[in-house]
């Protein structure tokens, strides 16, 4: 929180700070991008590659890094601070003053354009929406309860009986500081297996992550990785774990959305399987002209929200805390159709008040599920139980399990792991804005996939993925036709067409680049897949 000396030292600074603006400046291309294609191993890790081969996911342009001539260059534009980088988006992140950032247009040809955080700035001016801040509480009494709930409630705990316990499988942590990680009984077993394959602070362009005054990220990886004999274990015990600082404790302001979109693409080059977030941004930055309007929140404007999707396109999971504005709705990223959004309920499973609430603005059903986030147990930097309040912990609570489930399923793409645990919710029939598809229960999700006998499983095929313009489909001999649908991240129906054993091929030119769910549905067999346009 920040105290009253700070508050009197913003007020008096006001206009001087305010005169430097951030603003996100987007690129025209990239160097050497079909050389880099060639030869992926030159910007991907072997592990990333085989994650990405494994889910038919494409490695494209926006795999490539950002050109470092152009970053150079505008690193020695007159006023200008150059903040972080985003490959995906193909953009930079810049700090300096309205005149010196809008000269960076007219002064270098490969400046596509820019857009300032403050978008009355901008061309077209949208409306701002601030909202109250509602704090996390942790409760740090010496209280010694164990994790028996939180996990039971989603079922996490017969999935680790079943030998399934995030063995093979990756997460990053992108959140505050992790003090205590390095150190306390809490994460020795995590230590002593070598579980922590990185770190990196983004904030402070540093691999050190341990000596921070901001304790977050400890209290959300513990729900994970936390283990004391008798007393505590995480939902995903065994998985390995990188560790990276995207929040700036003191300050709220856009860069971090920056932040976060590169720590996205590190842990997406580092083959990472799961993306935990335990946090959400747009509606209380410290600067107000800053802040996003409310119809922003709708799964694709925002520039963090952007970054989630592409994440998502690239075969990652990414679980994300809805938020702690209770009726105010969700922060960014968690409005992004490729987020797994979680909401919180207290121990008993009723919806927590402070719990951010989703809305038709989003192009998807928000949050997605929810799990236990209201008096859920932590471990602290000082390795002491106990019971902390936010949707920043049953995010991590879930992701967790869900890093288990995608262990046990591996063949099984994100859309896939998303949807069945959307299915084995509690709500699946009656969604709502409080608690999404409601408790999901992951060992059921297991036992229906593994239920289906082995002569069930339909011998439908879709070749190649990924496709550029002609697509196949390996059906079965049938005197009927299959209706096929071709749906994009939102959901939208795109392109609508018949198939059979003797009509298989389907012309996908007109479409876009992208990611796509095509469902190809008969009359005894069907089957729903991801589909990367090239």
């Amino acid at each position: 929180m920040k105290n009253y000396l700070l508050f009197f030292l913003l007020f008096v600074y006001s206009f001087p700070l305010l005169a430097q603006q951030d603003a996100w400046v987007y690129l025209t291309d990239k160097a050497n991008v079909q050389a880099s294609l060639d030869n992926p191993i030159s910007i991907l890790t072997q592990k990333a590659i085989d994650r990405k081969n494994k889910h038919g996911v494409a490695i494209d342009e926006r795999d490539v890094p950002v050109n470092e001539t152009y970053i150079s260059n505008l690193k020695t534009a007159t006023g200008i601070t150059v903040m972080a980088k985003s490959k995906w988006l193909n953009a930079v992140h810049v700090r300096g003053t309205q005149t010196d950032i809008s000269n960076l247009k007219s002064n270098y040809a490969f400046v596509d354009y820019i857009d300032f955080a403050d978008k009355s700035l901008n061309a077209s001016k949208q409306a701002k929406q601030k909202t109250a801040i509602k704090l996390e509480s942790v409760n740090t009494t010496f209280v010694y309860g164990n994790s028996a709930n939180q996990v039971n409630m989603i079922n996490t705990d017969d999935l680790h009986l079943a030998d399934y316990t995030g063995t093979g499988m990756t997460i990053a942590v992108m959140d505050a500081g992790f003090p205590g990680v390095n150190s306390i009984g809490g994460f020795q077993r995590l230590r002593n297996a070598n579980g922590i394959l990185g770190t990196y602070d983004f904030v402070n362009r540093s691999d050190d992550v341990y000596n921070s005054t901001e304790n977050h990220g400890t209290l959300v990886l513990s729900t994970m990785a936390g283990f004391i004999e008798n007393s505590y274990v995480g939902t995903a015990p065994d998985a390995s774990y990188y560790l990276f600082i995207t929040e700036d404790g003191p300050n709220e302001n856009p860069v971090e959305e920056s932040y976060w979109v590169e720590a996205a693409e590190r842990a997406d080059s580092l083959g990472v399987d799961v993306i935990n977030t335990s946090l959400g941004y747009g509606a209380f930055y410290d600067n107000a002209n800053y802040n996003y309007a409310t119809t922003d929140y709708d799964g694709q404007t925002i520039y963090i929200t952007k970054g989630a999707n592409i994440a998502f396109e690239k075969g990652m999971m990414l679980v994300n805390s809805a938020g702690n504005e209770g009726s105010a709705g969700l922060n960014a990223p968690a409005d992004a159709a490729g987020v797994f959004t979680v909401g919180a309920v207290n121990s008993a499973g009723t919806y927590a008040t402070f719990s951010s609430v989703g809305s038709s603005i989003q192009p998807t059903q928000k949050p997605d599920v929810v799990a236990q986030g209201q008096g859920s147990a932590v471990i602290t930097e000082n390795n002491v139980l106990a019971s902390a309040n936010g949707t920043s912990f049953s995010s991590p609570i879930l992701a967790g399990g869900l890093t288990c489930l995608w262990q046990a399923l591996p063949n099984k793409t994100n859309t896939e792991i998303m949807q069945l645990v959307r299915e084995s919710a509690s709500k699946y029939n009656s969604p709502d804005y409080q608690y999404g598809y409601g408790i999901p229960d992951l060992y059921a999700t297991l036992n229906k996939v593994l239920s289906v006998r082995k002569e069930d499983i339909n011998p439908i095929k879709v070749f190649p993925n990924p496709v550029r313009n002609m697509l196949y489909l390996q059906l079965p001999i049938m005197n009927y036709d299959f209706a096929v649908s071709f749906y994009d991240v939102l959901g939208k129906l795109v392109l609508e067409t018949t198939a059979s054993s003797n009509k298989n091929q389907i012309d996908v030119s007109p479409l876009s680049k992208g990611l796509y769910v095509m469902k190809v549905k008969g009359v005894e067999k069907s089957i729903t897949l991801k589909i990367i346009k090239q």
